[in-house]
């Protein structure tokens, strides 16, 4: 098995919150971009939340992103992994995440997509304060709950920061 290395951060400075995955999937190392499995439900859901039409291209996925406050990157800059599952990653290379937090003063919720991302964030960063914490479901196929439930637990995450926000 080689090495594979996953994508740069989507971010702008103004950015509110942080969204982390595990590694990109296979499909999306063939696309080029963050969740290109087609029945990876990221893209609907976000566009779903945020009142946007589903994004094509990779710069509209990550304008609407960026113009919603959000950045997204992975806890693994490189790992060790066959297929797409993250329970076969191993050997991995953390992303300078804490770097990112500090160039992005504003942000102050990170989003866990799925429970390995918290697990390796927690392994290799630790959980450091300043930040609130949340681990949602996996919006990856394999993570098999049902779309709806995916959809709601997304937009209380996402929405609770507009509240605060408005507070």
């Amino acid at each position: 098995m080689d090495e594979i290395t996953g994508f740069a951060p989507v971010w702008r400075s103004d950015a509110r919150i942080l969204v982390l995955g595990t590694m990109p999937s296979v499909a999306s190392l063939e696309q080029g971009f963050y969740y290109g499995h087609p029945r990876n439900a990221f893209w609907p859901i976000m566009a779903s939340i945020l009142g946007a039409e589903e994004p094509e291209s990779i710069s509209e996925k990550a304008d609407m992103l960026k113009n919603a406050g959000i950045a997204l990157w992975d806890v693994a800059r490189s790992c060790v992994r066959r297929g797409s599952l993250d329970s076969d990653i191993k050997h991995v290379r953390p992303n300078e995440i804490l770097e990112l937090l500090a160039l992005c003063p504003n942000i102050k919720r990170v989003l866990f997509n799925g429970q390995k991302a918290r697990e390796l964030y927690v392994r290799h960063i630790g959980l450091p304060g300043g930040v609130e914490y949340m681990t949602l479901p996996s919006t990856s196929p394999a993570y098999t709950l049902n779309y709806n439930k995916k959809l709601e637990a997304w937009r209380k995450a996402i929405t609770l920061e507009e509240y605060n926000e408005r507070r």
